[in-house]
């Protein structure tokens, strides 16, 4: 079925990092820190953000989409692409297990594709549900 968007196909696409790394950093000043002393900052708002969206916005439709190690075409193409930015955190890196764990276990689907970056993702998919009648949030 193609045409217009209608209320009730409503497709929120994440971006992992962008939501991981503002959750982090949004404690930075007071971590969420767990009893055997591991940074649960990332972890904690990423998975506040999450539930908060899905009880206020009720997505019929949802995806995450993570960034891979896989350099991309702009990493090879522009030879000082993001080389300015900083390693990711170690309590970052520390939490990412984690909260592939809870996306899992909410039945919420990861993607990911090797040289492509999650906001290429998420346009191509966005583009892609605009034609079939999706109303889209890329968040």
């Amino acid at each position: 079925m193609s045409g217009p968007p209608t209320d009730d196909r409503r497709l929120f696409l994440l971006d992992a990092f962008a939501l991981i790394y503002r959750a982090y950093f949004s404690f930075i000043r007071a971590p969420r820190v767990n009893s055997k002393g591991l940074n649960t900052s990332a972890a904690f708002g990423f998975t506040t953000t999450l539930l908060d969206l899905i009880k206020r916005e009720k997505p019929t439709h949802l995806a995450v989409v993570f960034d891979t190690a896989a350099p991309t075409e702009r990493h090879e193409t522009l030879l000082d692409y993001k080389a300015n930015r900083e390693e990711m955190p170690d309590d970052i890196r520390s939490n990412l297990p984690y909260i592939r764990r809870i996306i899992e276990a909410l039945n919420i689907p990861i993607l990911e594709s090797d040289g492509y970056e999650a906001d290429d993702v998420i346009g191509t998919l966005a583009k892609k549900a605009e034609v079939e009648g999706y109303t889209t949030f890329m968040v």
